[in-house]
């Protein structure tokens, strides 16, 4: 599946969820992920991001897709990470 990856988190645990997210999903943006995942590596990923998380006042957000044919995407401006692969 497709997601996209958002977290809103404490300034002290910012650093540690960085590090998490990108062993699953591509950096795209200050804390935006996005990328291809299988539904347990998903799993494991919010499992894993719970840990560090403040339950009370951080959040994470994902969207998710069966395929990218279903999303389109528009960069505005300087594009941080291209994703795209070419070969």
């Amino acid at each position: 599946m497709y997601v996209i990856l958002v977290y809103d988190i404490g300034e002290k645990r910012v650093g540690k969820m960085l590090k998490l997210c990108r062993q699953y999903l591509n950096w795209i943006q200050n804390s935006v992920f996005e990328g291809d995942i299988t539904e347990v590596k998903l799993t494991e990923l919010k499992y894993k991001a719970k840990r560090i998380m403040d339950m009370e006042t951080d959040s994470l957000i994902i969207f998710s897709s069966e395929a990218t044919k279903w999303m389109q995407k528009e960069v505005v401006g300087n594009e941080r990470a291209n994703t795209d692969v070419f070969l």
